[in-house]
């Protein structure tokens, strides 16, 4: 495998053989690190997207007691008293 022809005559084997040492020579080379660039964009990506969603629920929840609050005084409301 180290550089050398290989055929045994079977273009499957052959091409198999082939393909491994291409793979073999990508992971030498160190090029599959680019793909760990992509793992590290997919999870600082995954964690923005949980911190928007903690974020919008908070807001979510005030603006729901804040309503809720609003529309008790409002049931509550008569003419001679605010709330």
């Amino acid at each position: 495998m180290n550089g050398r022809n290989f055929s045994t005559g079977i273009p499957g084997v052959d091409f198999l053989i082939t393909f491994l040492q291409g793979r073999v020579q990508r992971a030498r080379s160190g090029e599959l690190d680019r793909g760990a660039s992509a793992v590290e964009w997919v999870i600082i990506s995954a964690v923005v997207v949980a911190i928007v969603g903690v974020v919008a629920a908070i807001i979510n929840a005030a603006l729901k007691g804040g309503a809720d609050k609003v529309g008790n005084c409002i049931q509550g409301a008569s003419a001679d008293k605010t709330c």
